[in-house]
């Protein structure tokens, strides 16, 4: 699903040249549970954005079920983050002035499809993350935990193939991070692909594989 060949990423100010990523040769199969790991500064969230589309490499090809993205106009890209992409962040991303459900049902509507097919979908993804009974609230009501199942929804409503995950349990405690974690693990189980940078060796426990950065370039593989 994930292939990418000789990445690179260098940031460039004034005064100082900064390379983020130092080809870095990755892939990732359909169906796999992969985390990313490495210290802070070593390039795995740049790496996760290159991987959603939301950057572009200084060099190198970023292949996504084998078409290269690298080129692509940014309409493309869009097009091809809607129908392929769920993002879920660590500071969740929900929009406070939306309730729980309009969150929800909000990549529903980008997408075009209709209001009655729409309530089916959300309605289905609240449940599936056993977040239903807060439909109406909004999510500054809600706790970190209940938020983030909430994004998880949000993230998987348009049954997109992959999901990009970074830092999901970053901003909880250890029970609700256990809860996310075991969400996730749920929908992988379910075909979804997951691709996770975390700080924790407990998180990335629950991957099949993990994946360590260091000064922009792949050190291990477990």
């Amino acid at each position: 699903m994930i292939k990418t060949e000789n990445l690179s990423m260098v940031f460039t100010t004034e005064e100082v040249q900064t390379r983020a990523l130092d080809n870095v040769n990755l892939e990732i199969k359909k169906g796999e549970f992969t985390a990313i790991m490495g210290p802070s500064g070593c390039g795995k969230s740049t790496l996760l954005n290159i991987l959603g589309t939301l950057d572009t490499p200084t060099s190198g090809r970023y292949l996504l079920n084998g078409t290269d993205t690298t080129a692509m106009s940014e309409s493309r890209l869009t097009e091809l983050r809607k129908r392929n992409i769920g993002f879920v962040f660590q500071n969740f991303n929900l929009i406070d002035e939306l309730t729980v459900y309009e969150n929800v049902e909000l990549p529903l509507i980008y997408s075009g499809m209709k209001k009655s097919e729409r309530r089916a979908k959300v309605t289905e993804a609240l449940k599936q993350m056993n977040i239903a009974h807060r439909t109406g609230h909004f999510p500054q009501q809600l706790s970190g935990g209940q938020q983030q199942r909430v994004a998880i929804a949000r993230a998987t409503v348009t049954e997109c193939p992959l999901i990009l995950a970074d830092e999901p349990t970053g901003n909880l405690d250890s029970a609700n991070g256990e809860e996310v974690m075991m969400l996730l693990q749920q929908l992988n189980r379910q075909g979804t692909t997951i691709v996770m940078v975390t700080h924790s060796e407990r998180d990335a426990s629950y991957a099949d594989r993990t994946i360590y950065l260091l000064d922009g370039k792949i050190i291990d593989r477990r």
